[in-house]
């Protein structure tokens, strides 16, 4: 039986349970088959739509923007990838834009520089960047110029929360994201990205006190890991508490990985609350 979430605390965790607690590849089997499928299919997404693909918007290997254009003055979808900012690309994730395509959704997919190599103030900082250069370029690109929604995975959750404040956001949609970094500081993760107890706090939108008033919807899988739903249901409550617009769900039966499921397909629920999302931010 899971245990319910206020029973739930990293603090009181071991090492070894604090770690397995947060670690998504080792709870969910087959996950690196998953992901070796997204590549192969999202390869082929990238052949459809090859006009407009690793648009530099910084100076870094990994600062390039994919921009998929499905309509003409269409609005734009900012993809953020995930991978506990310091693995994956964003090529992989180009199978996630065939959902929004289906209805004119215009879709572009960041990257950014993985820890290591970048700290978060710099990978938060490059997000920002893109979001800049993408503004500047979607007239010339044949999108609409009137602001986009912004969506991420597991660490691109959060970093879509950290993006919600950028004046060209309109709205976020954070799929199984991560909003308070002291579990992840006191992990084996904090190796590569580094985080000490100031950046933790700077980074945490669980530490804010208040927040932006644009729309958020936060969704996460029943069958994830339960410190990562908790950490969902508990930033929900969050912005709700200092009424901030935003919504929370559930997704039945999804883990951290088969979730994107429902963003791939037309029909998948992540698709259709992104839709509305652009529905409530029309101007």
């Amino acid at each position: 039986m899971t245990p319910p979430f206020d029973a739930l605390d990293w603090r009181s965790m071991s090492q070894q349970d604090r770690d397995r607690g947060l670690n998504n590849g080792e709870a969910v089997s087959g996950s690196a088959d998953i992901v070796a499928d997204w590549e192969a299919r999202s390869a082929e997404i990238r052949k459809r739509y090859p006009q407009h693909l690793d648009l530099r918007y910084g100076r870094r290997e990994r600062n390039r923007i994919d921009f998929l254009k499905t309509r003409d003055k269409g609005p734009t979808l900012l993809f953020i990838h995930g991978g506990y900012w310091q693995h994956r690309a964003k090529e992989i994730f180009a199978l996630f834009a065939e959902g929004p395509l289906a209805y004119g959704i215009n879709v572009a997919l960041i990257g950014y520089t993985l820890a290591p190599d970048a700290s978060l103030d710099q990978i938060v900082a490059e997000i920002h960047s893109g979001i800049d250069f993408l503004g500047k370029q979607l007239p010339a690109l044949g999108g609409d110029a009137k602001g986009i929604v912004v969506s991420g995975w597991s660490a691109g959750g959060h970093l879509t929360a950290m993006a919600l404040a950028h004046p060209l956001v309109r709205a976020g949609m954070a799929i199984s994201g991560i909003y308070d970094l002291e579990p992840i500081r006191h992990s084996y993760l904090n190796v590569k990205l580094g985080l000490d107890a100031a950046m933790s706090r700077r980074y945490s939108p669980m530490m804010e006190t208040g927040g932006t008033m644009k729309p958020l919807s936060l969704v996460v899988g029943s069958a994830e890991l339960p410190l990562l739903r908790k950490q969902t249901a508990d930033f929900a409550a969050h912005r709700a508490r200092y009424g901030l617009p935003v919504t929370y769900e559930e997704i039945a039966g999804a883990n951290h990985f088969t979730i994107m499921d429902e963003l791939s397909s037309p029909h998948g629920r992540i698709t259709t609350l992104i839709r509305q999302l652009f529905e409530r931010t029309a101007t």
